[in-house]
């Protein structure tokens, strides 16, 4: 009788695990997301947001041809299925370049037109709908974290750096060079990510002031995504820039650690492309690193001296475990990749622009979770 109950939990037990193992198979890589099918060919996504499993926002451009300029593109995540949102009373032409979120009831999108105007754009919970830029900036980014929300821009060539305060924009002084990403905890604990004519650049924004550190100092690197985790743990990305070298030689990804005291270069396992993202982990430790264009030197005696580099980044806390993106059907690989945790979980979302026939080009979306 012992016997014949074992025999039966085991075979309960293999039909589970036979239950389990393909869905643990599927969540355990990168999957294609359809975009709606009212996205016009030619659509490209720039950037997204998440605020859960079931919210989440995506900016980009519809219907962009060879003559045609587009239209700004909004996609919204039900927790089911993309939707696209229409835009009443937003005629113009152009694009939407970044999305943040700061609550479901406030969400902020920027972006140009073709006339290169500043455009910006804020969902209250119900429908979206123009806000007023501040004046004479061209707006590039919006980032929201710690109760705060920044928009990076530019005023007559000049870096400009915005605070949301209360009703207003009020404007902030700004690091030596350029910033391209920011990491913001609270309203006296911001981390940009950029470069001076010194290289690679992170700096520290206390409330008061901006500290500044050259994190790279060869020619031409910059750094545009940042993720502090602790005071003794911070991460940047980008390219390790350079001037010279073998004609048509790719550029080497840039990452960097700090660890309290110092700036150190990691290095990942690729040995060419651009990190356009960093995203964190439920814990809020590094999770992911995206790599756009990523290569690799390939095998000695093979046909080609670069082979395709994983194109995702995973840390467990010690080393990389890499991942590439999923083929699509009459699609190329994405040229940009940008990260997208969702808060409280282990999904991450990127999104981008993919390459289609004879030059054409598609949006892309990517979930891993």
């Amino acid at each position: 009788m012992t016997r014949r109950l074992l025999v039966t939990a085991l075979a309960a037990v293999m039909v589970l695990l036979a239950l389990l193992t393909p869905a643990t198979a599927d969540t355990a890589s990168w999957q294609h997301v359809p975009v709606p099918a009212q996205v016009r060919p030619q659509a490209a996504l720039n950037e997204a947001a998440a605020l859960g499993p079931d919210r989440a926002w995506a900016v980009g451009t519809d219907a962009v041809g060879r003559q045609a300029p587009g239209f700004p593109l909004v996609l919204d995540w039900d927790g089911s299925a993309w939707q696209h949102r229409s835009l009443p009373g937003i005629g113009w032409q152009g694009e939407l370049l970044s999305v943040a979120a700061a609550s479901p009831a406030e969400v902020w999108a920027v972006g140009r037109d073709t006339a290169g105007g500043a455009r910006l754009l804020r969902f209250d919970g119900g429908a979206w709908s123009e806000s007023r830029p501040p004046s004479g900036v061209a707006l590039t980014r919006v980032v929201a974290g710690g109760g705060e929300t920044w928009l990076i821009g530019s005023r007559d060539g000049a870096q400009v750096l915005l605070r949301r305060d209360g009703r207003e924009w009020r404007e902030l002084p700004v690091p030596p060079g350029i910033v391209y990403g920011l990491h913001i905890l609270a309203a006296d604990d911001v981390w940009a990510a950029g470069a001076t004519d010194a290289g690679a650049a992170v700096s520290h924004w206390d409330g008061q002031a901006w500290q500044q550190t050259v994190v790279n100092g060869f020619p031409r690197s910059a750094v545009g995504s940042v993720l502090a985790v602790s005071p003794t743990e911070v991460w940047a990305g980008g390219t390790a820039g350079f001037i010279g070298g073998p004609p048509g030689r790719p550029i080497p990804p840039l990452l960097m650690r700090w660890d309290g005291q110092t700036w150190n270069r990691v290095t990942p396992p690729t040995d060419f492309g651009g990190i356009t993202s960093l995203a964190p982990a439920p814990s809020g430790a590094l999770g992911w690193v995206a790599v756009a264009r990523s290569l690799k030197w390939g095998p000695p005696g093979s046909p080609s001296p670069l082979v395709p580099g994983p194109d995702f980044l995973a840390w467990d806390g010690e080393s990389f475990t890499g991942y590439d993106e999923p083929a699509v059907a009459g699609e190329g690989d994405s040229q940009g990749l940008q990260l997208a945790p969702v808060p409280g979980t282990a999904e991450v979302w990127s999104v981008g622009r993919a390459t289609g026939p004879e030059g054409t080009f598609a949006p892309r979306v990517l979930r891993f979770g």
